[in-house]
Formats: C-alpha cells, sequence, structure tokens
C-alpha cells in the first residue's frame, strides 16, 4: 500500500471516529484506488494506539474507553519461553552458537560478577554492550515477574483504561515493557514510551521488536534528566532505576508535572535495605505535591511516617530459564548466575489523593503510631498495613514490619500464640489492613522499635486491599 493510502485512511478515520463507527467497508471508498475493506482494517489496526480505537464485534472501529480494564491474573510462574528464545537469539547473535562455553559465556559472567559487585558496594555501574547483556540474562525475568504483580494490583483497583499512555524512565533492557505487554489484555491500547540512553536500549529494541498492534513502543535514547516530554501520561514509571539518578527527587517532579490528573507514578526498587530505604525516602520527600496510594497507605491524613522504611514483598520463585542455566552450568559454580527470587519494594503517587485502602479511621477507637510511647504495656486497638512476610526464622516468633503512616520508628506485629483469632496475621497479604484487638505495646531497646505482641488475647482480623 502506498504512504499516500495509508495517510487518506488515518485522516478519514479521525474525522469519523467523532462522528461515527468507523466502518472499513464505508472507508474504502474515499481512499484513492478503493483498497480492499480487509486491507482498510489491517490499517486501522495498525494506527489503533494513534486513533484511539478499538475494534468491536460487528467489525467497525469504535474510540476506546474510559473505563478501567480488567485480566486474568494468577501470579508468574517463569520468563514466558518465546521471551527467553528471543534474548537467547540475541546472545547468538552477538557471542555465537556455543556462547556459554565460549568466550561470550566468560564475557557474560564476568560482567554478572562485576554488576553484583558494583552493586552491593554502590559502585556507578556503567552500562556498555556487554554490561547491558548481561545485566539483561540476570534480570529480565525478575524484572517481567515485579512490573507484573505491581500493574495487576493496579488493574484490580480500577486504576487503567482502555487507553493508556506509559513513559517508563530507565527502560532497560524491557523486563517491565514485556510484563506489562503480556499482563494487559490484547484490546487494550498501550502508548508505551521508553527511556534508555544506554547500550541497554539495543536490548529493548530487541525484546521489544515483535509486540502486537495495540501495544505501540518508541523508544528514546535520552538521559531522565534531559528528555523533554511533550504529552501527559497516565503511568510514569521507574523501574529500578531511582538509585542510579544523582537526583531522584527532582527527576521525580519533573515528570509529575506531565502526568495526567488520574495518574500514577510507580516506583519499583530491590528489596535490598539501601534501594528500600532510599525508595521510601523518595516517596516521603515527595509527598507535598503527591499523594501515596500504596501500599504503605497513610490511614491517618496530614500524617508522614519517618521510621526506617524499609518495606519490600515477596513472590514464589520463578522456574530457571533455559538461558540462565546454560550460564551457570558452564561457569561451574552452581547458583551464581541463577536468579530466581521475586522481591521487590514499589510504590504508587497519585494526584488526586486517592488510596488503596478506603478508611476513615477513629482516633477515639484506635491509637495512632506517633502516640505509641503513651501506651506501651498497655493492651490497645490499632489499625495498620502490613508491611512485610514474616521476617523471623526458625521456631522464633512470626514477626511482622506493620504501619499506619504516622510512625516515627519501626513498629513490628509479634505472633507469640497462635490462635484462629489471630491467624489473620499470617493469613493476609502484603499491602492489606490489619485491624489489631487487645494488642500488648512493648518497647524494644535492641532493635529501637515497638513490638505489638499478638498473644492468645489478641483478635487480628483483616481488610484486604
Amino acid at each position: 500500500m502506498k504512504q499516500e493510502q495509508r495517510t487518506q485512511i488515518v485522516e478519514n478515520a479521525k474525522y469519523l471516529r467523532a462522528v461515527r463507527p468507523i466502518d472499513p467497508d464505508e472507508i474504502f471508498e474515499y481512499v484513492d484506488g478503493e483498497p480492499h475493506p480487509a486491507v482498510v482494517r489491517q490499517v486501522l489496526r495498525e494506527h489503533s494506539v494513534e486513533l484511539g480505537i478499538v475494534e468491536a464485534e460487528d467489525g467497525t472501529f469504535v474510540p476506546a474507553s474510559d473505563e478501567p480494564i480488567s485480566t486474568t491474573f494468577h501470579g508468574v510462574k517463569a520468563f514466558p519461553p518465546e521471551h527467553s528464545a528471543r534474548l537467547e537469539d540475541f546472545i547468538v547473535n552477538r557471542f555465537g552458537a556455543g556462547w556459554p562455553d565460549g568466550e561470550g559465556g566468560d564475557v557474560l559472567r564476568y560482567n554478572i560478577r562485576k554488576l553484583k559487585e558494583d552493586y552491593f558496594a554502590q559502585n556507578p555501574v556503567e552500562y556498555d554492550e556487554d554490561a547491558a547483556l548481561g545485566y539483561a540474562v540476570y534480570h529480565l525475568p525478575d524484572y517481567y515477574a515485579t512490573a507484573q504483580y505491581v500493574f495487576a494490583d493496579m488493574l484490580r483497583h480500577g486504576l487503567l483504561s482502555e487507553h493508556t499512555r506509559i513513559l517508563d524512565v530507565g527502560a532497560g533492557a524491557g523486563g517491565p515493557a514485556l510484563g506489562i505487554h503480556d499482563l494487559f489484555p490484547d484490546d487494550a491500547l498501550v502508548d508505551y514510551h521508553a527511556l534508555e540512553p544506554s547500550a541497554g536500549a539495543d536490548v529493548f529494541e530487541h525484546m521489544l521488536g515483535e509486540t502486537r498492534d495495540t501495544f505501540r513502543t518508541e523508544l528514546h535514547r535520552e538521559t531522565a534528566e534531559a528528555f523533554a516530554p511533550s504529552e501527559t501520561y497516565d503511568i510514569v514509571l521507574f523501574s529500578n532505576v531511582l538509585s542510579e539518578l544523582d537526583d531522584p527527587v527532582a527527576v521525580v517532579k519533573k515528570y509529575a508535572k506531565h502526568l495526567a490528573d488520574d495518574g500514577s507514578i510507580v516506583a519499583i526498587a530491590p528489596a535490598d535495605k539501601n534501594t528500600s530505604i532510599g525508595l521510601r525516602e523518595v516517596e516521603r520527600t515527595v509527598e507535598d505535591g503527591l499523594s501515596v496510594w500504596g501500599p504503605a497507605v497513610r490511614i491517618w491524613p496530614s500524617f508522614v511516617p519517618a521510621d526506617e522504611g524499609w518495606s519490600f514483598d515477596v513472590q514464589p520463585d520463578l522456574e530457571i530459564p533455559a538461558f540462565q542455566q546454560k550460564l551457570d552450568e558452564a561457569g561451574g559454580d552452581y547458583g551464581e548466575f541463577i536468579n530466581e527470587d521475586v522481591q521487590y519494594s514499589w510504590t504508587v503517587l497519585r494526584k488526586d489523593d486517592k488510596q488503596r485502602l478506603d478508611i476513615e479511621p477513629n482516633i477515639s477507637l484506635f491509637a495512632r503510631m506517633n502516640e505509641m510511647e503513651k501506651h506501651v504495656t498497655k493492651r490497645i486497638d490499632v489499625l495498620a498495613v502490613k508491611l512485610s512476610h514474616s521476617l523471623s526464622s526458625g521456631d522464633a516468633h512470626q514477626l511482622y514490619k506493620i504501619g499506619d503512616g504516622s510512625e516515627q520508628t519501626d513498629h513490628y506485629a509479634v505472633r507469640t500464640q497462635k490462635t484462629t483469632t489471630n491467624a489473620a496475621l499470617e493469613d493476609a497479604e502484603y499491602g492489606d489492613l490489619l485491624i489489631f484487638e487487645n494488642v500488648l505495646v512493648l518497647w524494644n531497646d535492641d532493635e529501637e522499635a515497638y513490638n505489638l505482641v499478638v498473644d492468645g488475647k489478641t483478635t487480628v482480623d483483616a481488610m484486604p486491599a
């Protein structure tokens, strides 16, 4: 098809979308050469994101709805084999078919070791072609899974509509983009802009080279500081990148100005202490212009927590992808190049004050954590969000980080006796609201934290988010 014909189809569609459903059997008559309606239909599909239209059951195209979209999600068991094969194709093109046992394997193992060393030493990381590929081998699967868990939660709460504009700041090798692509239903329109200045952009371009027509990607090879957005976005995503920015607060504030009124800034960080706490520091610093949707909900309005802030979610391990298995076995030191953990910290910030939990607390019924010193050695009732899985090991009492958004130091729920009436503490999901009745407050000198003791006299109920 000639470009002139394609342009005529798109221009006709732009006019008709505001008037009536777009029918390919009608449009072809207004195009030079009258291309077959099936050709017109394909052009409309290819430009559906640009036009903001979806294909209806009767074969016409109508404007995308502003209603929230939903999707079925049951967790992530493995990095999809089609993505694994695509990444391995990139590796083979770079190093040849025998890459695990040859020079390619040595290069990747060296770069993965160096990336981990620099990361834990908090050294700046430079991503040349080999480092970017090593990063992809080690992190594509868990970043793919993490994005799905976070965005599935947002979809469950109706935060995303049928036409979603996403800016991925520091898109890396494309793990989050692939996760979002596979999570969203096929008829959802996604205009995905990826910002990546490093050699990781080459991997991203390869991995996202064959997305469906309703998922449009555009790659910008610029830094977060240099890029000048020309539109607004429903989602601005910072996935595992804030810790690499010189001034993450300034960057978040910059992109908040380009957020739709009902849009969300989504920030994800590794679960280790430094990056997790760093994420919370950014979250708390930008609260003067944005509100925290979750998971660390501010139960009590007008309060901001000042505890350490180390909080992260944990999901089931992934199956080991073939490319990691091959690299690891050829290295002779089993496990060094396997990354099956899915552990991450996250926050969603919004401009509209919407929260993940819909609650109006009553100070006459529940104690607030910023006043917990008044209640030491007493039994009280408390509202709190569950902010960890059990942090204890072996036969020790179950220990969970909790918060209500007003805490000035760490608070933990310690389950010393298991009963059916307090089982919700264990059974609740990360981010759920917990109602503690008759919980004993103690101060822990060693940890400089408050322990809320859950024993046989305590009742715990959960309100799932």
